[in-house]
């Protein structure tokens, strides 16, 4: 099992294209997914200098079997430094730590905090609390029409 760091300085990866990680996302993020298309925004994002974030993803027998993609805020102080956009462990890589050990690479490879929105539903949030993360706020959303 290999990790690959994508970050802006190093662009898009030569082996694995924005498309085919959003392919994966799409793929393995079940209900709590969005459309390719969203998924490809938070990716082009993280890849952009004058956004930055980064892009991890774990490989085995070169394919992608989990990834992680994290957005930088800008807000550096008063909101987090980042927000984990994106967080999917491949169907059959379950259950086995994945998950914990990308999460702990992307706290390690992450200068500042990092923020995350998770369904309650979602069992992702048991790990994420016993990584230290706390539910600080309750999130409330306005959609103009």
């Amino acid at each position: 099992m290999d990790y690959i760091i994508i970050d802006p300085q190093s662009g898009e990866s030569k082996q694995f294209s924005n498309d085919h990680i959003s392919d994966f996302l799409e793929n393995n993020l079940d209900q709590f997914g969005d459309k390719k298309e969203y998924i490809l925004k938070a990716i082009e994002y993280a890849l952009n200098p004058d956004r930055g974030g980064l892009i991890l993803l774990c490989i085995e027998n070169d394919q992608i079997i989990g990834a992680v993609v994290i957005n930088k805020t800008g807000m550096d102080g008063y909101i987090p430094s980042n927000i984990l956009v994106y967080i999917a462990v491949h169907k059959e890589h379950r259950g086995k730590g994945l998950g914990r050990k990308l999460m702990l690479e992307v706290m390690n490879k992450t200068k500042g905090g990092i923020a995350l929105h998770v369904e309650p539903e979602n069992p992702a949030k048991y790990l994420y609390e016993k990584l230290g993360f706390t539910h600080k706020y309750l999130e409330m959303r306005y959609v103009h029409n």
